[in-house]
């Protein structure tokens, strides 16, 4: 029964999401929602701009001068907080006052991975701490919980590829909706359409990954907008190795290894993941390793070129803390680690293959970087080898009399090549016949009547294109 009650263990916390909370607020009290950088004083004149909508907590009482409200916003008071008119008195730090106005939050993007902190309750928080998420798990995936701060406004921009973005629960306020009706009912309230905005809306479903192998995120239609949001105009960075290697779901190359592990049914990712952490990342030698483990689509292509779909696989990301020659040389150790041990007990574990990509300061494994390029290649010159072997064909054909060509010119050329030279006249005389593809005569011929034209007992010859002599031949 004990065995039995750590396996219902295990599997509740290879289901159990992660719980991503956002970071920003629009709260009255946080100095850089101001654009002065600090909260307003009793001298200061408060504008907000009367087009843009918002939503702000207040904390506590503020005595005011002067305040400009926007036509649609809304000011969420805490117990015992207000706005009062300033009185005239001394107030310390104040000074003579100045004109505040409330910082513009409409860019604040539900895609922008800095706008997120992964808050997820871990174990050893040592071993926690080197593991990170691609680029695009860094913002909720399908099965996470969100977390808006208790006691905190805030303003969403929820522009998507999609209609819907779909999440297991989501907490507001202090209060935590995991049923699409509860979040019905709060959508339906005066303050959803000031604190989330854009063309796509938050569908909370309740439901956990139902797979131990993991699930993946989900967010790859909107990977264009994590790597806007987290890149802007400076791009990728310059890396050390010499082909660098990007990961599904991640905006920019690494150097370092990525172990691709087919599963089954059987596999589990939780387990799985604390195996490598306890095995090989407490180890002395891979303190420097970080690591990105979690299920993923790997698109198919037909000869390199084609679409056809899309393939789940287990991608283990390693990267470390290596400089110069020895960048990512720790990472490729650790994943031939990982590969023998899928070697020796994968069928055990649940995965039946698996295959590693290295790129590191000094050298780059066989099966590292340009694999895509490599797929191109191949593609490529299977393309030309198919165009050749149909080319071919269709000269074979033709020649055999089987297949008639659209250019007759083409066609002409070639059973002329075929033909045997006409012996030369030897008057070296002929006429122009448009019937007859020959040399014509000399001037001095023109106003020969035709019995002058081929004098007994001399010979002319002629192509004629509905005889051939070598049908004769005998």
């Amino acid at each position: 029964s004990l065995l039995f009650l750590l396996g219902v263990l295990q599997l509740l916390a290879a289901a159990m999401a992660a719980y991503k909370q956002w970071i920003p607020n629009t709260n009255f009290e946080t100095p850089s929602n101001w654009d002065k950088e600090r909260v307003p004083c009793a001298r200061d004149v408060i504008h907000f701009e009367k087009n843009k909508v918002v939503s702000v907590f207040v904390r506590s009482p503020h005595a005011l001068t002067d305040m400009y409200l926007p036509l649609n916003g809304e000011f969420l008071l805490a117990s015992g907080a207000g706005f009062v008119a300033f009185d005239g008195s001394w107030d310390p730090g104040c000074g003579s006052g100045a004109v505040l106005s409330f910082a513009n939050a409409e860019q604040r993007s539900w895609f922008d991975p800095t706008l997120w902190q992964d808050v997820s309750p871990g174990g050893d928080l040592e071993l926690a701490s080197r593991i990170f998420s691609v680029d695009e798990e860094r913002v909720p995936c399908q099965y996470d919980d969100v977390i808006f701060q208790p006691e905190t406004s805030f303003r969403v921009n929820l522009d998507s590829s999609r209609a819907v973005i779909p999440l297991r629960s989501i907490s507001l306020m202090g209060q935590e909706m995991s049923s699409a009706e509860s979040w019905a009912e709060y959508l339906g309230g005066p303050s959803a359409a000031r604190q989330f905005h854009g063309n796509a809306t938050l569908q909370v479903t309740g439901a956990r990954c139902p797979h131990t192998s993991g699930c993946a995120c989900g967010n790859a239609q909107d990977g264009h907008r994590i790597c806007a949001s987290l890149l802007g105009a400076a791009g990728c960075p310059a890396l050390l190795c010499q082909s660098p290697l990007r990961p599904l779901g991640h905006c920019c190359g690494v150097c370092g290894a990525i172990v691709t592990l087919d599963f089954t049914p059987d596999f589990n990712l939780q387990q799985y993941r604390d195996r490598v952490m306890q095995a090989w990342l407490s180890l002395p030698k891979y303190a420097g390793i970080q690591m990105a483990i979690s299920k993923v689509h790997q698109a198919q292509t037909f000869l390199g070129l084609l679409p056809r779909g899309s393939t789940p696989i287990i991608q283990i990301v390693l990267v470390d803390g290596g400089a110069g020659a020895q960048a990512g040389s720790a990472a490729e150790q650790l994943a031939a680690d990982i590969m023998g041990d899928v070697a020796q007990h994968g069928e055990a574990l649940g995965i039946p293959g698996g295959s590693m990509a290295v790129a590191t300061g000094s050298t780059i494994s066989g099966q590292a970087g340009g694999r895509a390029s490599r797929r191109i290649a191949v593609g490529t010159v299977l393309g030309l080898l198919f165009g050749l072997l149909v080319l071919g064909g269709l000269l074979f054909l033709h020649r055999k009399g089987k297949l008639r060509l659209w250019a007759p010119r083409f066609a002409r050329l070639w059973d002329r090549a075929e033909e045997p030279a006409c012996p030369e006249t030897a008057s070296g005389r002929g006429f122009d016949n448009p019937m007859f593809d020959v040399e014509p005569p000399g001037a001095d011929s023109v106003e020969k009547t035709p019995q002058e034209v081929a004098p007994e007992g001399h010979q002319v010859f002629y192509l004629n294109p509905l005889y051939d002599p070598s049908e004769t031949e005998t």
